[in-house]
């Protein structure tokens, strides 16, 4: 029998035993000892079961997979799935994540996080781990409100959003979050809905199986603070017409016989289905432009997978440069660091 080992997690420790090569890993193996503590019809409730369902594909063992969080409801997931993990400081998580990626290239390295986490006072730290192509997954959970603080407005808020913290309404102009990270040069880059099981789930393994960093936006409804935000989303009344859903290779096609064509300004405007310019979806396309038109759209509002290219990722790059410098004796820190222009002064 192995000897199990701990890991700090928050304030407790949790056993992990290496997984039996033997037996596959189920989704109770990723389903830890916690009390999960969300607000009831939280859409976060829907996405761990995703998430923890998923994981086993992965064919990696629980202490190879890790969970960095932020802070904010969201960032509670490290707790709820029993692996290694780390609910870390706010909007910091992409930093933290990145150093485990580059240092420990036979981790899963997952990343946790808000609207207000990552899209706040963490923007700059997850918009520069995209760009590097930091092989890590980071999950966004958009509810567009701060839900851990009670109810102020966030990043992706509408603008003239009534909050606490905005009681005449807001006055910012909200992040695309889709759009913003297509605009960082990300290598992959998705967008789904928390009570889409299959469309999640489907989402998930792309972003898991795509070398580099990978950005998934997930819309997630909060029953308290910013109830039914998507709910012409998931309506089986509206949604067939207020979703269009991105397939590789097929046209872009929704609702009644609708699709989208290349506009005379080359954006995208709403055609018929039969139309002979209805353009399809390739989300391989080095060039953005068509994938940042897409996420534009508001009417209908487009999920799946926006963008994934391929591009050399920096974790496998740094440890060849470092590599590189050892064999050429640049092994040296002191040396490197001081380099040739250093002075003795005398006392």
């Amino acid at each position: 029998m192995s000897t199990p080992n701990t890991a700090p997690i928050g304030n407790r420790l949790l056993d992990l035993v290496p997984a039996n090569e033997g037996a596959p890993l189920t989704r109770k193996d990723f389903s830890s000892d916690q009390e999960v503590r969300w607000c009831p019809g939280c859409g976060d409730y829907a996405i761990l079961s995703a998430v923890q369902g998923f994981l086993p594909e992965l064919g990696v063992k629980r202490e190879n997979v890790v969970m960095v969080s932020g802070i904010g409801c969201s960032s509670r997931f490290p707790y709820y799935v029993d692996s290694y993990g780390m609910h870390s400081i706010h909007g910091r998580a992409p930093a933290i994540a990145s150093g485990l990626a580059v240092s420990r290239p036979d981790l899963s390295v997952w990343v946790v996080t808000g609207d207000g986490d990552g899209l706040s006072i963490g923007a700059g730290h997850l918009l520069h781990a995209l760009r590097r192509n930091v092989n890590i997954k980071i999950l966004l959970f958009n509810n567009r409100i701060y839900g851990l603080t009670k109810g102020q407005y966030s990043p992706t808020s509408e603008q003239g959003k009534v909050t606490k913290s905005t009681p005449f309404g807001s006055l910012d102009a909200p992040f695309n979050p889709v759009s913003l990270t297509l605009g960082a040069e990300a290598t992959f880059v998705a967008r789904t809905v928390d009570s889409d099981r299959k469309h999640l789930t489907e989402t998930l393994r792309a972003a898991a199986n795509h070398p580099g960093s990978a950005f998934v936006e997930i819309y997630q409804n909060c029953p308290i603070f910013n109830d039914g935000a998507f709910d012409v989303l998931k309506d089986p009344s509206s949604r067939d017409t207020a979703l269009l859903r991105l397939t590789q290779g097929q046209p872009l096609t929704f609702g009644d016989g609708q699709g989208l064509r290349r506009s005379g300004t080359g954006g995208l405007e709403i055609c018929a289905a039969d139309d002979p310019g209805v353009l399809s979806h390739d989300a391989t396309v080095e060039d953005p432009t068509t994938a940042f038109g897409l996420s534009r759209l508001e009417a209908p509002v487009a999920i799946g997978v926006f963008r994934s290219v391929d591009r050399p990722v920096y974790d496998e790059l740094s440890r060849q440069q470092i590599a590189t410098a050892k064999e050429h004796g640049s092994s040296d820190l002191q040396k490197l660091l001081t380099g040739n222009d250093t002075w003795n002064v005398a006392v």
